[in-house]
């Protein structure tokens, strides 16, 4: 009878096998990741080269496991059979949580310093204490993804490693831009929150680092001429509400809507509330965090990506579309055209957030019915995409220019477009790097068309990536 079973064994087994073989060898390859956001690798072109070098076969080898044939398919039966697999401690709510190093006390005194100097108005920022899930359990997926609740609530949070000095080259570069423009341009600072700071439980607080010191040191260190947009003030007394998406790693649109009403208070124009607006929704909605962490949990817990079009305001917009090549580097620039700012998904779509001007490579000018005499440029990442939809009753023009992608001069182009307004509208995470601020810094000086970057600051892009790639990978749906 063994034998028996042990030759059955072994037929099944081969029978697996040649399933295999013929499976990723004759299937067609997979050429998009839904899970993941982005496009499988392709088949390498061929030199001599690259075959004398190695380099050939590597590549090969990256393209046959990275397009292997139902990709998105097998991952989730792993993570399936990962999440039923998975080690807990304690009751089945439970799950390992590990620790990252405290702060050091010459940072504690940092912030202690950074707190007294905290005088100018709006810029004293409040603490929050998490009221919301401060005692759920949680769990550290894929990349350091905190994985908090359970069900149809789970969420799924960045962890953030920076220190509270970490935000002080963002300083420089908005005090930079207002020596460079004077009292002709108003400049304005705000720092995007993680939804971590909010809804981090207390349990995982040691996998993550506080925001708040860096906020508040970014805002002590800004010159007295530059406006300060305190968004972790409203966004903290909201926390109730939908103000961050559960399973992507970018903010709703209506914790960019708090965040637009306080800019609107700072720069004194006027501010429409949602009754204004048309809300729109895509169900079934799963975000870059299923992709990022790896968890099973986050794919069966979709939510709405619930968004506002404002009503009764003319706007048309026009927008200049990037080229760029694999590394993300802009390669060409391509002419004016007017389109749609609000595109349209369809239900359980994982590319939602890009409702926003369709995404990050282009430049976008908004032209609205508001007579005021007040245009305003945004700087920033993904994150901001979701500010200027709620901007066309406040100002006359709003351009929309990522801190990637931007290939003219711009101080030709604030004098062109008579700019009267500049905000600096970006995450913690683009905040605390050093190569995203020496860009906008770049943006002063370079000439009109494809810039070169520095060699120094292609380095530290690569260093920021790697840092991102830990926490966010790439945040690449922004530019995804």
């Amino acid at each position: 009878m063994k034998m028996i079973m042990h030759k059955i064994y072994i037929c099944l087994f081969c029978l697996l096998f040649v399933a295999m073989v013929i499976v990723f060898n004759t299937f067609p390859r997979s050429t998009f990741s839904e899970l993941e956001k982005r496009e499988l690798s392709t088949f390498p072109e061929f030199s001599a080269d690259k075959l004398s070098g190695g380099v050939f076969t590597s590549e090969i080898s990256k393209w046959y496991s990275d397009s292997e044939p139902f990709r998105d398919e097998l991952m989730w039966l792993s993570m399936t059979l990962k999440d039923y697999t998975a080690l807990r401690l304690g009751n089945d709510d439970d799950a390992v949580v590990f620790h990252a190093a405290e702060p050091e006390n010459t940072q504690a005194e940092e912030v202690r310093k950074t707190e007294e100097e905290l005088e100018l108005e709006g810029r004293d920022v409040a603490d929050y204490e998490n009221r919301i899930n401060a005692d759920e359990n949680a769990k550290i997926a894929h990349a350091g993804i905190i994985i908090v609740g359970s069900g149809e609530k789970v969420r799924a949070l960045m962890a953030f490693g920076g220190g509270p000095n970490s935000g002080l080259h963002y300083a420089e570069v908005a005090n930079l831009y207002q020596e460079t423009f004077g009292d002709k341009v108003n400049v304005y600072c705000m720092v995007i929150p993680l939804s971590t700071e909010f809804y981090c439980p207390e349990k995982a607080k040691k996998s993550t680092k506080p925001e708040l010191p860096v906020i508040k040191n970014v805002f002590a260190k800004l010159s007295p001429k530059v406006k300060a947009v305190d968004v972790y003030t409203p966004l903290s007394q909201h926390v109730e509400e939908d103000i961050y998406l559960r399973t992507d790693h970018h903010w709703a649109p209506l914790g960019a809507y708090y965040a637009a009403q306080k800019f609107a208070e700072v720069a004194k124009v006027p501010f429409r509330d949602l009754s204004s607006y048309e809300r729109k929704v895509v169900h079934g909605y799963v975000g870059t965090m299923y992709g990022y962490s790896k968890d099973i949990s986050v794919k069966n817990a979709p939510e709405d990506f619930v968004f506002y079009e404002p009503q009764n305001i003319q706007y048309t917009t026009t927008y200049i579309n990037y080229s760029i090549d694999k590394n993300y580097h802009v390669t060409g620039e391509g002419k004016p055209f007017q389109g749609q700012f609000f595109a349209h998904f369809k239900d359980g779509s994982g590319a939602a957030y890009c409702t926003f001007m369709g995404g990050d490579t282009k430049i976008t000018q908004v032209r609205t019915g508001t007579k005021n005499g007040r245009r305003l440029i945004i700087l920033k990442d993904s994150f901001g995409n979701a500010i200027p939809g709620y901007l066309f009753y406040s100002f006359e023009e709003v351009h929309v220019i990522d801190g990637r992608y931007f290939t003219k001069n711009m101080k030709a182009y604030v004098q062109e477009n008579k700019i009267t307004d500049i905000l600096f509208a970006n995450n913690i995470f683009q905040a605390c790097s050093a190569g995203r601020c020496e860009a906008y810094k770049r943006f002063l000086t370079q000439g009109p068309g494809v810039p070169k970057q520095p060699t120094a600051e292609k380095k530290e892009e690569k260093k920021d990536e790697k840092k991102k790639e830990k926490t966010e990978e790439a945040e690449k749906i922004d530019s995804i």
